[in-house]
């Protein structure tokens, strides 16, 4: 069987896997895991399944794209972090900037006085920016937990730092 013939035979089942895998489709992903299937042929023994050494690479693919997709999200966190840090606003006075600086403060004093699961999760979903459903991963908790959470640091910080709303 020639290589040409083999994609043909195979492209829906790759296509398939990389959608259930990623959850997208990705022609950039079906033309690596040929690839690595044309690189890799010497190494294939005909003892097992054809397709399924094609699917097992089709897998891994996927996978590893998404784990590197995970961390260039958070590097651009992080470089987001730091280009707010380098940006200065040219109209900033010193009287706005002190004023900029005890608000800010502030609400970190107030984050930092939070009972440490309200804390976690206001850091999780409020600065870093992830999702429900993200901060419960992390927490290893049910999202249900995330919102209640969210509701009742929200709520106490309110209650903290209500001359500043």
């Amino acid at each position: 069987m020639n290589f040409n013939e083999i994609i043909k035979a195979n492209k829906e089942h790759v296509k398939n896997i990389i959608r259930l895998v990623s959850g997208q489709e990705n022609e950039d992903l079906e033309q690596e895991v040929y690839l690595k299937v044309w690189k890799n042929s010497d190494k294939y023994k005909e003892r097992g399944n054809l397709k399924s050494w094609i699917g097992t690479i089709a897998k891994n693919v996927s996978k590893d794209y998404l784990k590197s997709a995970v961390k260039k999200h958070e590097q651009l966190l992080a470089e987001d972090d730091n280009t707010f840090d380098v940006i200065k606003d040219k109209k900033e006075t010193p009287e706005l900037k002190l004023i900029k600086n005890d608000r800010q403060e502030r609400i970190i004093k107030a984050i930092n006085r939070l009972k440490p699961k309200f804390r976690e999760v206001i850091m999780y979903c409020e600065v870093y920016g992830y999702t429900y459903e993200e901060a419960a991963k992390r927490l290893k908790c049910p999202v249900g937990t995330v919102k209640s959470r969210i509701y009742n640091a929200k709520k106490e910080l309110a209650n903290q730092l209500d001359d500043l709303l």
